[in-house]
């Protein structure tokens, strides 16, 4: 290790130069030659079936190149859907969508045409002039109904709307609520939504006649599972489809699947000779870009009479959408986080994922945890209040403790490994966070408050995330013939600073400046395999193979220098771009002489062992997953005459294990924080009874803004894992995890002399009238 030591640092993002002066290559800021663009035909109906598309209209209007609907698309494309990303044996239906509809459309905005023009506005005239005869369906508009008997089926061919079953548990859980003092039994209900980032999706793709090869750039997370879908579809080898992604502009988990358009506009590029390009709008982006959260719960805690957790037993109904393009895997993680940083002797928990007709669901930020942690974290407040015990204190009597780690739950997580949350000091986080928050005080501030008629409420949301997940990532570092430091990665980052993070690595290792490293990342042509950027995994795993490769480069390094002036490698050091030998008169060598030298100069022998570039490539492959915790506490005041929420104080203290960017790291903890005010607050998609969506703009679906979000007050703990190089756990949800029930038992507690109850989420400004409302009456009606 050199002493330059960048990890740990508040570097700058190398990023931001570019992308703020107005460099940043995003999807639609390609221009080829001879660029056509796309606009798709979308069902207006929840469940509807056709048999004929009437396109003749549209295929004769000015710069229309082509209308394709199902039964156009190339060869190899028919009877064809979309991969299934994570199967997995409970599964009971494995549908998933065809690149187009052939006969039947399971939500609005399912694809059955696509208009090809010269350019957009061509594209969407002639996409009106698409004539489909309709006919529609009953649909199924929420997953709890869809279970219900006689709920319309969401695809034709089925017979009910269950997706598969899960049972997941351990323990002796009815002797648990046999000898429990007390049990708490509710009902919880978190609503979907998704991720909006600044861009929306987007493919491109260019078809060579010559060599029968795809090249595409997309708006993804995870170019290489596109690279496979496109390869499966076409039946093509990997080095026949090269996968980039150019800058994206956030993802927030939306972006990790692969979709129709990803596969369509390929095949259009190849039957039309031509570049082709589409790009998402807004109103898309609400109808076809996959959702998530929608959960109900129906959950009871056994106690002592000390409050200390018994056992958990419930039932979990997941909604799944109209499809399963990730699988069950959000509702499984859903069922393993549930238990969180307590200890739990009995746990029970019957999973239910159901087929609705509407937009299918895939990880978003959290992928099920914040429901998970949102029940987990009310059933304490239930305890509390059951038992007239501090929210606070129920916790604390719960915790698993620092010296008992690493610590076996019981349950197998979604990786195949055991849940073994590996290091970390739960108590003390929710001992820092209450000290920050000012918790001790807030009884006596509340009290003054409500003198005043002013609400005021705090609340508690801890959690522990499984992060890092595998199977691996990888990286190649390679130093070029113009002395800079170059590092090629699988990882396709969207905004989360991968270029700034995995050069600190780097860089500490090579002795160079951070801005002497290019990187290179979410190219499949440059790096041919990758999983993709997702579950906050990326620093585990890419960080993880870059130092594993650094460390190797180093040594090639080392050893070509030592050769050089017939010396011992342990005689030479790297020194900002160069080996020099110790000393202070010693003879160095710069990387660039070092590079050009192993490139093949006439006449050379490489010293024995030395392969002929300078380079090292490396995969790391975590054995089980790492678990980051944290604990955050929010301080609101609620207007009980608008149900208006401002958000006075928000204190994080967060673990991920050895923090490579503390600067960074408080980014996605903000980031993060937002998202999940954004989840507890505001952000609902409203369907109504057909499953037509009704919230398809900003005006209707509301997010969070600046002056709703506070700055937190963040406090990094560090409890670095032992399962990686780095010592480093993910970081990219911690901060929307637990923010919805910490503000909604903090919205409560500003509420209690309404004496209610919140079990659901978001709760918008009418839904908290409508609260105090029910609780007014329901005193009348007492007295």
């Amino acid at each position: 290790m050199s002493s330059t030591a960048f990890v740990g640092q508040r570097v700058k993002r190398l990023e931001d130069p570019d992308l703020l002066t107005g460099k940043g290559q995003f999807l639609d800021d390609l221009k080829l030659p001879g660029l056509l663009e796309a606009a798709f035909v979308r069902s207006p109906f929840a469940h509807a079936t056709f048999t004929e598309i009437d396109a003749e209209e549209a295929r004769a209007m000015p710069g229309v190149h082509a209308v394709l609907t199902a039964r156009d698309l190339p060869a190899e494309m028919q009877g064809q859907r979309i991969l299934l990303q994570v199967p997995h044996p409970q599964i009971t239906n494995a549908v998933t969508q065809e690149p187009l509809a052939s006969r039947e459309v399971c939500f609005v905005g399912e694809a059955v045409a696509v208009v090809i023009a010269d350019n957009r506005h061509l594209a969407e005239d002639a996409a009106e002039r698409v004539i489909v005869d309709w006919e529609p369906l009953p649909a199924a508009s929420h997953c709890d109904a869809a279970l219900k008997p006689g709920a319309p089926v969401t695809h034709s061919s089925m017979t009910d709307n269950i997706a598969g079953r899960l049972n997941l548990g351990y323990g002796d859980v009815d002797a648990a609520f046999r000898n429990a003092a007390h049990v708490v039994e509710e009902r919880y209900a978190p609503h979907r939504g998704t991720g909006h980032p600044m861009e929306c999706r987007g493919v491109a793709a260019v078809y060579d006649v010559v060599g029968d090869a795809f090249r595409i750039w997309t708006s993804t997370q995870t170019p290489h599972n596109t690279q496979r879908a496109v390869i499966d579809m076409f039946g093509l080898s990997e080095d026949k489809v090269r996968v980039i992604t150019p800058d994206v502009g956030g993802g927030f988990g939306p972006k990790n699947q692969v979709y129709p358009e990803e596969l369509v506009i390929p095949a259009a590029a190849r039957l039309l000779g031509r570049p082709v390009k589409w790009a998402e709008d807004r109103r898309e982006h609400f109808l076809t870009t996959t959702q998530e959260r929608d959960q109900v719960w129906d959950v009871a805690a056994a106690v002592d009479a000390d409050g200390v957790l018994l056992g958990v037993k419930g039932t979990l109904i997941h909604d799944a959408g109209a499809y399963l393009p990730w699988g069950i895997i959000m509702p499984y993680i859903s069922a393993t986080t549930l238990p969180g940083p307590y200890k739990l002797p009995a746990y029970r928990m019957a999973v239910t994922v159901a087929f609705t007709n509407l937009v299918p669901t895939t990880p978003l930020r959290g992928a099920g945890r914040p429901q998970a942690v949102f029940a987990m974290e009310r059933l304490m407040d239930a305890v509390a209040q059951k038992l007239g015990l501090d929210p606070a204190e129920v916790r604390r009597r719960n915790f698993i403790q620092a010296d008992e780690m690493p610590y076996d739950m019981g349950l197998t997580y979604r990786d195949g490994a055991p849940v073994m949350y590996d290091t970390g000091d739960y108590p003390q986080a929710q001992a820092l966070a209450l000290a920050k928050a000012g918790y001790d005080d807030f009884p006596a501030r509340q009290k003054a408050a409500l003198a005043q008629g002013r609400h005021i409420g705090i609340g508690i949301g801890n959690y522990v995330e499984g992060t890092g997940l595998g199977p691996f990532e990888g990286a190649t570092i390679r130093i070029l013939t113009n002395g800079r430091v170059a590092i090629y990665t699988g990882a396709a980052a969207a905004g989360q600073a991968h270029r700034t993070t995995l050069a600190q690595i780097c860089a500490d290792e090579m002795n160079v400046d951070v801005t002497d490293i290019d990187v290179v990342g979410g190219d499949t042509g440059v790096m041919p395999r990758g999983a993709g950027t997702y579950a906050s995994r990326i620093t585990v795993n890419a960080g993880s193979s870059v130092r594993v490769a650094s460390i190797e480069l180093r040594g090639k390094a080392l050893a070509l220098a030592a050769a050089k002036f017939d010396v011992k490698p342990e005689d030479v050091e790297l020194t900002h771009g160069a080996v020099r030998i110790k000393g202070e008169q010693g003879d160095s060598i710069t990387f660039e002489e070092l590079a050009k030298m192993t490139s093949g100069m006439p006449g050379y022998a490489l010293p024995k062992g030395v392969k002929p570039d300078l380079e090292a490539s490396g995969y790391f492959t975590p054995p089980q997953a790492t678990y980051s915790n944290g604990s955050h506490v929010a301080e609101v005041e609620v207007d009980a005459e608008t149900g208006q929420v401002k958000i006075l104080k928000y204190t994080v203290v967060h673990d991920c294990g050895t923090v490579i960017n503390p600067m960074l790291v408080d980014g996605q903890v903000q980031g993060g924080v937002a998202h999940g005010i954004g989840n507890a607050l505001l952000e609902r998609m409203v369907f109504d009874a057909d499953a037509n969506p009704l919230t398809t703009t900003f005006a209707d679906y509301l997010m969070p803004t600046a002056e709703l979000v506070p700055d937190c007050d963040i406090v990094h703990m560090e409890s670095p894992t032992p399962l990686n190089p780095l010592g480093a756990k993910g970081a990219g949800e911690g901060g929307t995890i637990p923010a919805p029930a910490a503000i909604v038992a903090a919205v409560e507690s500003a509420l209690t002399p309404f004496g209610l109850r919140i079990t659901d989420c978001p709760i918008t400004p009418q839904r908290i009238v409508e609260l105090i409302q029910t609780a007014q009456e329901t005193i009348q009606e007492d007295h």
